[in-house]
């Protein structure tokens, strides 16, 4: 079935080009564009698309809310355990709306400036739990978390340690690679890895593989070689 798509931004131009990109490819259905955050949240709701495209600055609420509300702890009984992913789709790459997105549960960020292939990439990565953030964004978030730990603002600690697998599956998801390209990296099947990740999300508490990664920075992991996937030091078994 075709990934379907609601597109929410206030600049009829932008929501046209998304459509005509999305629409081109046979696997992408776009169900619906508003110009509002209001109205993104009332379509949102109503369609229960796989995907939401979601601009930051939109009148009456912002993507960033939009975001919250659709994806907060109280709002999953409403989706079932389905809850639609989120990519943020703006102008402004400022870390604040970055980590507020990514807090807030959004599955991917990029710039308005990205090519189309990358747009159509985040709306498929998306769709199957995978996440993409701007390349630019990226080096700079990944800087930020590698060092807010020796900063005063320590990671979140597991709920028990992580084995030496999971920690290479974690090093590598903090790299920016896919599931199938951790497969690879790995030696290992794709459904190894969807379950490796499902115990490391388990164990971290959390929301997606965007958060995960977001942790492996933090914590130093995505920087060392083994040995700093637990609380007690070591990687588990």
């Amino acid at each position: 079935m075709a990934i379907s798509v609601v597109i929410a931004d206030d600049q009829e131009m932008v929501r046209t080009g998304f459509r005509m990109i999305l629409d081109s490819q046979p696997d992408i259905d776009v169900v619906a564009d508003v110009v509002d955050g209001e109205a993104a949240l009332d379509t949102v709701r109503r369609l229960r698309p796989d995907v939401c495209l979601l601009d930051i600055r939109m009148p009456k609420v912002d993507g960033l809310e939009v975001t919250r509300r659709l994806l907060a702890p109280e709002a999953a009984s409403y989706w079932q355990g389905s809850p639609p992913r989120i990519v943020i789709v703006t102008t402004f790459d400022l870390d604040e709306y970055v980590h507020t997105a990514l807090h807030h549960g959004a599955s991917g960020f990029l710039l308005k400036d990205s090519s189309p292939a990358m747009l159509v990439e985040a709306v498929r990565a998306a769709a199957v739990g995978d996440s993409l953030i701007s390349p630019a964004i990226t080096v700079r978030l990944l800087r930020t978390m590698a060092t807010s730990a020796a900063t005063g603002n320590p990671a979140r600690q597991p709920s028990e340690p992580l084995t030496d697998r999971e920690a290479d599956v974690a090093r590598c998801l903090a790299r920016g690679l896919t599931n199938a390209e951790i497969a690879s990296e790995l030696f290992v099947s794709l459904s190894t890895v969807k379950t490796h990740l499902a115990h490391i999300q388990s164990k971290l508490d959390a929301r997606n593989r965007v958060e995960i990664a977001a942790w492996a920075w933090e914590s130093g992991l995505a920087t060392s070689g083994s040995g700093t996937a637990g609380p007690s030091g070591g990687a588990g078994g």
